[in-house]
């Protein structure tokens, strides 16, 4: 069974409240929070207040993607505001190891994402110290862009580098995901879709997080 991650950056931020609920309420696993610091990537989305007041009403784990540069500051802050799960970029940590380390030191799973043009082949010495994978299907910065194909690609051999390693690290992918593509990166090997626009921007959210679930 995939694990649906809808993204609150896609979400309507004068009605927080009441697209939480909707979340808690559907058959989604995780809330998806995209953090960006206007730096390691063009946009600014939302820290650490906003997370800790999503953490007041949300009922599942929060799934937190750290879009900035040195990471390392704030591990601590993201665990004391409330991440479940704390994913960097492999691109922002020159010691991607210690990091890993320092986040489940924290008592949070640890994910490592890649943008498009990083190889998963990167991860070959460290998959086993990895939860979870969150490969970028576009570049990151900005919401409703256009799926990169190649990323089926990077799903199969990701899921053989975990296979061979013996690893239960798992597969998340960000961007451009709706009911077609999601069918199809889930069966490349993805165990967890984040779907911003495609779940805010329907009619019924709740409904189209169920039919996301369904695939």
């Amino acid at each position: 069974m995939s694990i649906i991650a809808p993204s609150i950056l896609a979400a309507d931020f004068a009605n927080l409240k009441s697209d939480i609920e909707i979340i808690n309420r559907s058959k989604a696993d995780w809330f998806h929070l995209d953090v960006m610091d206007g730096v390691f990537v063009p946009n600014i989305s939302f820290g650490i207040p906003v997370i800790k007041a999503i953490k007041k009403h949300a009922t599942k784990p929060l799934d937190v993607h750290l879009m900035i540069v040195n990471p390392d500051r704030y591990i601590q802050d993201f665990k004391k505001a409330g991440a479940d799960i704390l994913t960097v970029h492999y691109e922002a940590c020159t010691h991607l190891h210690r990091t890993l380390q320092a986040i489940k030191a924290e008592g949070m799973k640890a994910g490592v994402s890649l943008n498009p043009h990083t190889p998963v082949s990167l991860l070959k010495e460290v998959i086993n110290d990895i939860d979870v994978v969150l490969i970028m299907s576009v570049n990151p910065g900005f919401g409703g862009q256009k799926f990169i194909e190649n990323t089926y690609n990077k799903v199969k051999e990701l899921k053989d580098l975990i296979d061979s390693s013996k690893s239960e690290t798992l597969i998340e992918i960000d961007g451009g995901v709706n009911l077609e593509t999601g069918a199809k990166l889930l069966k490349s090997g993805a165990d967890a879709l984040v779907a911003g626009s495609f779940v805010f921007r329907s009619e019924d959210p709740e409904n189209t997080i169920s039919e996301l679930k369904k695939l």
